[in-house]
């Protein structure tokens, strides 16, 4: 098998998911109390893709801070900085050195798949050894690139691939009004090193970035396969808050039951995570659910699919199908459903009449008062 390399988009900005995003980088957003991130690393070790290329942009700092060298999974992880965020061909083209000439993985950092990157590469290897057989027709040539694909039921909102008879893609199209199948790109390629000569010839669309799509549309246009790859479990991009809810769901749905923190007169039901140094007093909690470090809940009920950050204090208060970031504290909040709560946020509710909502909402805020 060929060295294959990877290339972790981290660069741009989060716009989708902000005020959360103002002060964090959206791949550090927790899914589960564990970085987004994290769990594309995971999946590149389960790979055995071990040398990494980390794009990053105006969060740098903060994702060298939580990644370090890659040790912890075992991986070795080069940054390399984007000064503008200039489109994913772009990556490729500041990437060229640290690739080289070997294969290579490109994920977006904010993506979520629930199968992981085994079968993708394992795949790709498999298609370029039938090439090499001969058939009575000779030998066919190589895939120069493989993508991964999910059907989706609303296409137009994703860049989409049309496929031959033998389901190597004929035409990509970027969020079409009438597209040609209902088989979205998902944010993972594998490329050869044949992309490089085509992303250096590539101009700027119109929203001014180099466009992976149209790097690869040149690639079939130049009479390169380009494998796809259908993906057969979930698949989340969770730049927005509705998707990122749903990872949260999906990801809590494989937790098992682990109490490590303390409970006391507490009654704790189905899949629940309390993390080490967790206080949970006078509370019902229902699973699946995580309560993160040093968390403090106190007369509080948390619902299912709910994730507490670490360093959080929950006092008289009710949560369901929601994340709250670290370091939160939470006072005789009534209810609260389907919400992000950034870090070092603090929602109360006061005792003092007459009563009124009092708000201090940062840029990009969505507020709905049920």
């Amino acid at each position: 098998m060929n060295r294959v390399k990877g290339l972790i988009l981290c660069g741009g900005e989060g716009t989708r998911l902000r005020p959360i995003t103002h002060t964090s980088a959206k791949q550090l957003v927790p899914v589960a109390n564990k970085p987004i991130l994290f769990y594309a690393l995971e999946q590149f070790a389960e790979a055995g893709i071990t040398d990494i290329g980390m794009i990053v942009g105006d969060t740098a700092e903060e994702i060298k801070e939580a990644v370090g060298d890659g040790s912890r999974w075992g991986l070795h992880v080069t940054y390399i900085r984007q000064e503008q965020p200039l489109g994913l061909a772009h990556c490729v083209l500041i990437a060229r050195d640290f690739l080289g000439d070997d294969d290579f993985v490109m994920y977006l950092g904010d993506n979520l798949l629930q199968e992981g990157l085994v079968d993708f590469v394992t795949s790709f290897e498999a298609g370029r050894q039938s090439a090499n057989q001969p058939t009575l027709g000779g030998h066919h040539a190589p895939p120069a690139a493989q993508i991964l694909l999910a059907k989706v039921p609303d296409p137009q909102r994703f860049g989409v691939a049309e496929l031959d008879e033998d389901g190597n893609a004929v035409r990509l199209v970027e969020k079409p009004d009438t597209p040609p199948s209902d088989l979205a790109l998902v944010g993972v390629y594998l490329f050869t090193p044949k992309i490089h000569a085509i992303v250096a010839e590539l101009e700027p669309s119109e929203r001014g970035e180099l466009e992976i799509t149209d790097a690869i549309q040149r690639l079939i246009d130049a009479g390169e396969p380009v494998r796809t790859e259908q993906i057969q479990g979930w698949w989340l991009d969770t730049g927005k808050l509705t998707p990122l809810l749903e990872a949260n769901r999906l990801v809590l749905e494989t937790v098992e039951r682990s109490i490590k923190g303390t409970v006391h007169d507490s009654d704790i039901e189905g899949r629940v995570v309390v993390e080490e140094g967790a206080e949970v007093t006078g509370s019902r909690i229902r699973g699946p659910a995580v309560i993160g470090r040093d968390a403090r809940v106190i007369n509080s009920f948390i619902g299912p699919f709910t994730a507490v950050g670490n360093g959080c204090e929950i006092r008289g208060s009710e949560l369901d199908h929601s994340v709250v970031l670290e370091r939160c504290r939470l006072t005789n909040v009534p209810r609260l459903i389907d919400s992000l709560v950034g870090r070092d946020s603090e929602i109360t509710r006061s005792d003092v009449r007459p009563r009124a909502t009092r708000l201090l909402v940062g840029d990009h805020s969505q507020v709905d008062l049920g």
